[in-house]
């Protein structure tokens, strides 16, 4: 039986390039308390589900060329995110490694499965046809939920499914792909006390 991490697993990020700049503080055994602003109100908002749905304090200040798109400042919030988690998981010993969640929005369904793998890989389908040019509120584009997801997975070395099983409003179907996220990766990340040591028959994650 693991005798839980003691250091505490929490990552500050600060990324800056000449389409955006991004610092970020995060701790994995928060509460789910977060201090959003990326510019990108929308984001805000999936970044705020993200955080009190995986129980991760998150303080997210972002600025970036939102007058040309806010492909870029999504983009590089994600990746700063993804580089977070990364960094606060530190050797992964302890930790129960996957997680998986079927969530609902009204009318939509979706589910995200987390493997915490040291694997970068993004399955992501379901979202109905049109989707992705849809402008949820007024910029933000549904292809950014992909992307996002990409990042993210991508930088954090994460195993991720998201599938959309239902679904008709782009709000919805979005925020439940988040949340969806959030549950799982609460679930992976959560240190469990009856793993001894790093949860990989490779003795490495």
């Amino acid at each position: 039986m693991s005798t839980l991490a003691q250091n505490p697993r929490t990552a500050s990020r600060v990324r800056t390039t000449s389409e955006s700049t991004v610092e970020l503080e995060l701790n994995l055994d928060g509460t789910g308390a977060a201090r959003i602003d990326t510019s990108v109100p929308f984001f805000d908002h999936m970044l705020t589900a993200f955080a009190k749905h995986s129980l991760t304090d998150l303080t997210v200040r972002a600025s970036g060329d939102t007058n040309i798109d806010a492909h870029h400042t999504v983009e590089d919030v994600s990746i700063v995110l993804g580089q977070a988690i990364l960094q606060a998981l530190g050797d992964k010993s302890g930790i129960s490694r996957y997680g998986d969640a079927l969530v609902p929005l009204d009318e939509a369904l979706a589910q995200a499965v987390v493997d915490i793998s040291g694997r970068p890989y993004l399955v992501h389908d379901g979202e109905p046809a049109g989707f992705e040019h849809h402008l949820i509120g007024g910029h933000f584009t549904g292809s950014l939920v992909r992307h996002s997801f990409e990042a993210i997975a991508f930088n954090a070395s994460l195993t991720v499914h998201v599938r959309v099983l239902g679904g008709r409003d782009p709000h919805h179907i979005a925020e439940a792909e988040y949340k969806a996220f959030a549950r799982a990766f609460r679930q992976a990340k959560a240190l469990d006390p009856l793993v001894d040591g790093i949860p990989s028959t490779k003795g490495a994650l």
